[in-house]
């Protein structure tokens, strides 16, 4: 395949490249649209590397027209990483134990069952579903993977935030003050309580985990804001109203529209995003609207979390989040 660079709008090389994929990306700041690539084939691995490098530079990458099935979806995921289970509090596919299958109305199911709090605060009044995935436990998955099974023709869209823009966005003061703190992330608002056995003999939980505020990206570098309004509790070590006020300032900034791209979903279409760098909250209007929406899930193994001044996360209740035996 020919070498494709990116180019910005106004047709200036970007000093984004790529050997083995076009990238269209969709903001200055975040997303962008992969083609030249067909996932019912596999990838070999300097394709591979080119997308990693894409979902690097641009945080969330967009495949449209994606025909795949479970095995295949399954077989892409490899290409970057040991597939976990599809939750660790949720069942997989009875025959693909690795895949998440959500749909419309379990979101609504789910939602309602969650409106209760996390212990300690109350979710601020825009939260809008907006989570990095799984950081109930202390190694929350590297990359995740979704991919449309049943999708309307309109409603249904998903947003993600750039968490190191985010960070960045802050003033120094306030970077320099949340660089050494901690926060305690925990299940309570997902209600394992009574769960049924799992068919793989795994805990449905509780899950506590102690995370760094923010964290050292482990594969750029880069620091962000490690930010989960479904599930932190508070921040270990403030008192009860500095953590509520300080965790109230950085959702509303973890979430301002120009950290933030908006993904309109096509049937096929299929999104990769960097769970260690990215925000997002989907479908956002699931409340408007009865047409039938369905997606699969599967998540990339990752690591325990690195603070900048070295702390690494801590299960405080509950199993880390391993790969599949």
């Amino acid at each position: 395949m020919s070498n494709v660079t990116a180019l910005r709008p106004d047709g200036a090389t970007d000093r984004f490249s790529y050997r083995h994929i076009t990238v269209d990306p969709v903001t200055p700041i975040i997303g962008a649209e992969i083609s030249g690539v067909d996932l019912r084939q596999p990838i070999d691995a300097e394709t591979a590397a080119d997308i990693q490098k894409a979902l690097h530079d641009w945080r969330v990458v967009f495949f449209r027209d994606q025909d795949i099935s479970n095995d295949q979806l399954k077989a892409f995921g490899r290409a970057f990483g040991p597939l976990t289970p599809a939750h660790p509090i949720a069942e997989g596919l009875e025959d693909h134990p690795e895949i998440w299958e959500r749909s419309v109305e379990e979101y609504r199911t789910r939602r309602s069952r969650n409106e209760a709090a996390p212990p300690g605060r109350e979710p601020p009044r825009d939260y809008k579903g907006w989570h990095i995935d799984i950081t109930f436990v202390a190694n929350p998955n590297r990359y995740s993977i979704l991919h449309g099974v049943e999708i309307p023709p309109y409603g249904g869209d998903t947003l993600f935030a750039n968490l190191i823009a985010a960070y960045e966005g802050l003033s120094a003061p306030i970077r320099l003050l949340i660089d050494g703190l901690q926060a305690v992330h925990r299940t309570s608002g997902y209600d394992s309580a009574g769960a049924k056995p799992r068919r793989d003999g795994r805990s449905t939980g509780p899950f506590v985990s102690l995370h760094p505020l923010v964290r050292i990206h482990p594969e750029t570098g880069e620091k962000l804001l490690f930010l989960n309004p479904g599930t932190i509790s508070h921040i270990v070590g403030l008192k009860e109203p500095e953590s509520k006020a300080l965790l109230d300032l950085l959702f509303y900034e973890a979430t301002r529209p120009e950290y933030q791209v908006r993904f309109h979903w096509r049937p096929k279409s299929l999104v990769v995003w960097d769970n260690q760098a990215v925000a997002h909250a989907g479908p956002i209007d699931y409340s408007n609207f009865d047409l039938p929406r369905a997606v699969r899930r599967i998540t990339i193994a990752g690591d325990l979390t690195r603070g900048p001044d070295g702390f690494v996360s801590q299960p405080l209740e509950g199993e880390l989040f391993n790969v599949l035996g």
